[in-house]
């Protein structure tokens, strides 16, 4: 470290010095009663505190300088995936290995700072040989390099790895970013081994009751030219599927479509299974699991009319065309036989009627709280329609019916129509309304409003209402199947009308979550690797949210073994962190209570085995050899690792750096120059007094 002056001049000094010798002369000049030498020792003092005030007034700066040295950094990363330990290689000691990468260790912390870590799917500190990680993310790694020293000299890395990368980015595009040169290691052997797997299978987590799916199955297989194996596809167990695959050539790729039908509720467990070779290298990969969800998402919707109608079958066709969507039309006599609690959503097709033979069956409907469907015509009861509803109200009817043609309402976003769609609705045949004056909750949503003629009003065609969260759905004309004519006539496809009967159906039908006890996984779905984390949510009476209570939660796996947690609390809610799970389907049960009622959610979720790391048993040297040359490093193999230490030592780049550190003060922030002066003029004081000089 070097300190000198800085900021002013010499002439600065040689000034305040003057100044200091002006002072004491014109003091100390005259003076015949002190001792020469004691005379001469205090004009000394008087000179050098009278320079050192005077040039403290000029605020002189002085410049500090620190060297530091910095020794370079040598981080060696080691590989400790499962691919790593799976794969035998002839001639390759483990155990030489293991004591050669830490004599490569200590032999360079001789001359380095040398940092140690391992990666698999996460990074870690130090060595570790267990090889037992999932995945292998090497883009980790040099993300960390990068994170932890960025202002560090990093001479070089030393990365020992067999080249397979299944997750993150290729390391090749990470090496750029940290300018030093990596030494690689190559583990593993790059002959391709006899071996047969599935490398990939492509599925649908969620499928609908009585559907058929398909799966895409990639089949892999290595040196097992002109061999026969099967597929098979087990559910639950039990196998369902099975096709016969012939390998031709020693690096096979075929991709293996496999139709599948969900018959069964719930979470459904599968695997995939090709047929074991002989001699293979490993069976690990010949197998995958996944799991698929079978949810039943058909709606049931009744059709309740007093007498036929031709709109009746434009409705029931509109709707059947959703497979996960049932019709069921009920007339007349029927109505009073139907249990309309089975239903998901019930159209009133101009009912009440005129001839009021629904009654009974219309007390049934308005006592469920469903979401209904209103269609008003020519024969509907518009005085009774008035008082089972308290929604709309056409008041001044007088049995007359008036026609009204459609204008798209601005605004509507509850389901999407497109610009073609709403032209052609623009110009379809009119429906017929009853007469009268139509009064509409000011929260309705309009889908069409009515055009009477040209004139556009705003009085609603077409339009939704929701009371306390119950949906209802109003169409005020008959004559749908003008609407069908009218498309027909145009040569126009009748899609547009079939989507927007389907479209305002689903919309009824879709269920609001009203649940004041709410639990769910992020979810559905976690690899093995991963935290498991639920989320919950409590309402009061009000339904606002609230966390004072204790939140328990119950997780069971397919063994029946059971896990219990308790919920954290959060601003709002509550949120749990199971940590990683192993591979299985998981059903959970959270219970909690509020204001003396308890409350129960339960779910389920399921964990994906990660075979990752033995689908690809061939090591990628070729990898590790361009990592190595575009960062200007080199390839070794394992029984040359310890010659990569007189490799970096004989690297000129790699080279301890000097830092300067530049620091400008001002001279008055030195106390220990104030305290010099202070005692400087105490000690002239005293031997002046102690001679009797004032």
């Amino acid at each position: 470290m070097n300190s000198f002056f800085a900021g002013t001049s010499i002439l600065y000094f040689i000034g305040c010095l003057g100044l200091g010798i002006l002072y004491a002369w014109l003091l100390y000049r005259s003076n015949k009663n002190l001792d020469k030498k004691l005379k001469y020792g205090l004009t000394a003092v008087r000179i050098i505190a009278v320079a050192a005030i005077a040039w403290l007034l000029f605020a002189p700066l002085i410049k500090t300088l620190n060297y530091h040295l910095d020794k370079p950094v040598i981080i060696i990363g080691q590989d400790n995936s499962l691919s790593v330990g799976q794969v035998k290689v002839a001639g390759f000691d483990q155990k030489l290995y293991e004591q050669n990468l830490k004599a490569l260790y200590d032999k360079l912390s001789d001359n380095y700072e040398v940092k140690a870590y391992n990666f698999s799917d996460s990074v870690g500190e130090g060595f570790s040989f267990k090889n037992q990680g999932k995945l292998t993310d090497a883009s980790a790694f040099f993300q960390k390099i990068r994170d932890e020293y960025t202002n560090r000299n990093v001479g070089a890395i030393v990365l020992a790895t067999d080249g397979i990368f299944n997750h993150g980015g290729n390391p090749l595009y990470s090496i750029n970013q940290i300018n030093s040169p990596v030494y690689t290691i190559a583990l593993g052997d790059s002959i391709p081994k006899r071996d047969i797997l599935i490398s990939n299978v492509n599925y649908n987590n969620i499928v609908y009751l009585d559907d058929d799916f398909t799966i895409e199955v990639q089949v892999q297989a290595f040196q097992s030219d002109r061999e026969n194996t099967a597929l098979t596809v087990s559910q639950n167990g039990a196998k369902v599927e099975q096709q016969n695959i012939a390998i031709t050539g020693n690096s096979f790729v075929k991709t293996v479509s496999v139709k599948l039908y969900a018959g069964k509720i719930g979470v459904q467990k599968y695997t995939v299974q090709v047929g074991a070779l002989s001699n293979e290298i490993t069976t690990k990969n010949n197998s995958q699991t996944f799991y698929v969800e079978v949810v039943d998402g058909r709606q049931k919707v009744l059709l309740a009319a007093a007498a036929p109608h031709p709109d009746l079958g434009v409705l029931k066709e509109a709707i059947s065309l959703n497979k996960h969507y049932e019709a069921k039309l009920a007339l007349a006599d029927d109505l009073n036989a139907i249990d309309p609690s089975k239903f998901d959503l019930i159209v009133l097709y101009q009912l009440p009627d005129a001839q009021n033979i629904s009654a009974s069956f219309l007390q049934k409907v308005t006592a469920l709280k469903k979401p209904i469907w209103y269609i008003l015509g020519a024969q509907s009861n518009v005085n009774a329609f008035n008082q089972i509803q308290n929604q709309v109200n056409l008041s001044d009817a007088n049995g007359s019916v008036q026609e009204v043609y459609p204008d798209f309402a601005n605004g509507f976003t509850s389901f999407n129509l497109s610009e073609e769609d709403k032209k052609q609705f623009s110009g379809f045949d009119p429906l017929l309304m009853p007469f009268g004056r139509l009064t509409v909750n000011a929260s309705a949503t309009p889908v069409f409003n009515q055009r009477i003629g040209k004139v556009s009003t705003q009085q609603p065609l077409l339009f939704f209402t929701n009371e306390d969260g119950l949906k209802a759905g109003y169409l005020m004309g008959e004559g749908l199947w003008r609407w069908k004519l009218s498309a027909a006539e145009n040569e126009i496809e009748q899609s547009s009308i079939n989507n927007l009967i389907s479209q305002t159906v689903q919309y009824l039908s879709v269920k609001d979550d009203k649940r004041r006890f709410k639990v769910f996984t992020s979810k559905s779905a976690y690899d093995e690797n991963e935290s498991i984390q639920l989320n919950g949510t409590l309402y009061n009476e009000s339904y606002q949210p609230v966390n004072e209570p204790e939140v328990n939660l119950q997780i069971k796996n397919d063994a029946g073994k059971l896990f219990n947690y308790v919920f954290s609390k959060t601003d709002k809610g509550y949120l749990l962190d199971a940590g990683a799970m192993a591979a299985g389907n998981y059903s959970y049960v959270a219970s909690t209570s509020l204001g003396g009622q308890k409350f129960t959610a339960a779910g389920s979720f399921y964990v994906n085995a990660l075979i990752a790391e033995y689908q690809q048993t061939t090591a990628n040297h070729q990898l590790l050899n361009t990592i190595s040359k575009q960062s200007n490093g080199r390839l070794f193999m394992p029984a040359d690792l310890l010659k990569i230490a007189d490799e970096i030592l004989t690297n000129e780049n790699i080279k301890t750096i000097s830092y300067e550190d530049r620091k400008y003060d001002e001279l008055i922030n030195l106390k220990w120059l104030f305290g010099l002066i202070l005692i400087l003029l105490s000690v002239e004081w005293f031997l002046r007094k102690r001679n009797g000089e004032l």
